[in-house]
């Protein structure tokens, strides 16, 4: 994908669409966004393909950096067992919001929200959240979509689901938890499938298969579900950007490294000629 010129918006899959979640990909709703902000971004110029000019645009590097995110989250939660269920990107309410992540297992039911906060320090304590010495709104914004779920599928199930919240910070660069965080967990990804292992279970199978049943019906959570985009697209589309990213990284290291060690050839050759 080269900048805005491979994707001119995210054509919609001409076969039959699942009818429940259990398709989409992890970061799927921001993958599509993405790629919206991508399909106005004009290629880059011959020199800044050399040169290793990123591909985003200027609006796409939060949503390229929240997809990175959900994605390595995701691929995290493939190694839960056979008795989890995980639905990615759910789109919930009215409009275009989404929880990241829905796990649904013998520990309960979880919503992930996940925070891409990499090289960066999180603390935390109480109702206060703060990365890189600025408050965030994570635990308020976790709290309010773990409440939101437990309604949509209490009412669905005809009685109480409670559901929790979890931030979900990615490779920062410390978490400190000075006192316990109120209104929803907060865990690093490298310790979320121990986090689960550690809580007690509370569902039987029967209990998890037909909760997975409701959850998995788009009805469940948005008032007038989207069509959904084909997830193999949206996976093809978003690794040949990231591909096109890593490239353009690449190249600028190596041409920094080769102005490194030819800045003191170039150094005495001047000094020479005064």
């Amino acid at each position: 994908m080269e900048g805005g010129q491979a994707s001119q918006g995210v054509p919609r899959e001409s076969g039959p669409v699942r009818a429940d979640l259990k398709g989409r990909t992890a970061g799927h709703a921001v993958i599509e966004r993405l790629l919206q902000e991508q399909a106005s971004v004009p290629g880059r110029t011959f020199l800044g393909r050399v040169f290793g000019a990123s591909p985003l645009g200027s609006d796409s590097v939060s949503w390229y950096q929240g997809a990175v995110g959900e994605i390595n989250v995701g691929r995290i939660l493939e190694r839960l067992g056979p008795e989890w269920t995980v639905l990615h990107a759910v789109p919930v309410g009215a409009g275009a919001s989404d929880i990241d992540h829905v796990l649904i297992g013998p520990a309960g039911v979880f919503t992930l929200n996940t925070k891409n906060h990499t090289g960066q320090a999180v603390w935390v304590a109480g109702r206060t959240l703060m990365v890189a010495g600025k408050k965030q709104r994570h635990l308020y914004n976790a709290a309010h979509e773990a409440s939101r779920a437990a309604n949509l599928l209490s009412r669905k199930m005809g009685g109480p689901v409670p559901v929790t919240g979890v931030v979900v910070i990615l490779a920062p660069k410390s978490l400190t938890i000075k006192a316990s965080p109120e209104g929803a967990a907060v865990v690093t990804a490298t310790r979320l499938l121990t986090w689960l292992a550690e809580r007690p279970r509370v569902l039987g199978p029967g209990q998890v298969g037909m909760l997975t049943a409701a959850a998995s019906q788009p009805q469940t959570w948005h008032r007038n579900p989207p069509a959904m985009t084909d997830p193999g697209l949206i996976r093809r589309e978003f690794s040949a950007l990231r591909t096109a990213v890593n490239k353009a990284r690449t190249r600028r290291i190596t041409w920094f490294l080769a102005v490194v060690i030819a800045a003191p050839w170039i150094l005495s050759t001047l000094l020479r000629h005064f």
